[in-house]
C-alpha cells in the first residue's frame, strides 16, 4: 500500500454514478414488486452499501477506511436504472473506489435480480448493459477544529 502516514485527515465524500440499460418489460416490473427474487433496488442499496464497507477486500492495495457514510440511490429511467452512491469518511486518503464499488456491485445486483427476465430464447443478454461508471464528484474538506480522529 501507498505510505499515507504524513497525511492529514480531512472529510473525504465521493459521488459515483452508473447505468444499466434494462427492457421496458424489466422496469415495469420493478417497479410493479413483481421480480421474483424480490424488492430489486432494496437489495441492490443494501448490496452497494455492504460493497462499499468490504473495498479493501475486493481490491488489492485498498487501504481500509472507516467509512461514516455510504448510500445507494436509484432512478428508473426509460431505458434502464440510474444508480447513484455516495460514500464519506474522515480519513486520510479519499473514497473514490468505495462509492464506485458501491455503483458496480448495486448495478451487478440488480441485473443478478432480473436476468431471468432479460435473456432472450438462447440465454443470452442482447440489450442488457452496464455503462457510465465513473466518479461524479470527489472533495477533500478541511476539519477545522472538528475531531479528526487523532487522539
Amino acid at each position: 500500500m501507498i505510505d499515507i502516514g504524513a497525511k492529514e485527515i480531512v472529510r473525504r465524500t465521493a459521488v459515483a454514478s452508473g447505468f444499466i440499460e434494462l427492457k421496458s418489460g424489466t422496469l415495469e416490473a420493478i417497479k410493479k414488486g413483481e421480480v421474483k427474487k424480490g424488492d430489486v433496488l432494496s437489495t441492490a442499496r443494501a448490496a452497494g452499501i455492504m460493497a462499499a464497507k468490504h473495498t479493501p477486500d475486493t481490491i488489492p492495495f485498498c487501504h481500509i477506511i472507516a467509512l461514516e457514510h455510504a448510500d445507494a440511490k436509484f432512478s428508473i429511467e426509460d431505458d434502464g436504472i440510474k444508480c447513484t452512491c455516495e460514500v464519506s469518511a474522515r480519513y486520510k486518503t479519499g473514497v473514490e473506489m468505495e462509492a464506485l464499488n458501491c455503483v458496480s456491485a448495486s448495478l451487478l445486483t440488480i441485473w443478478d435480480m432480473v436476468k431471468y427476465l432479460e435473456k432472450d430464447s438462447k440465454g443470452q443478454y442482447p440489450s442488457t448493459r452496464i455503462s457510465t461508471i465513473m466518479v461524479d464528484i470527489k472533495e477533500k474538506t478541511p476539519l477545522n477544529g472538528e475531531d479528526n480522529g487523532s487522539r
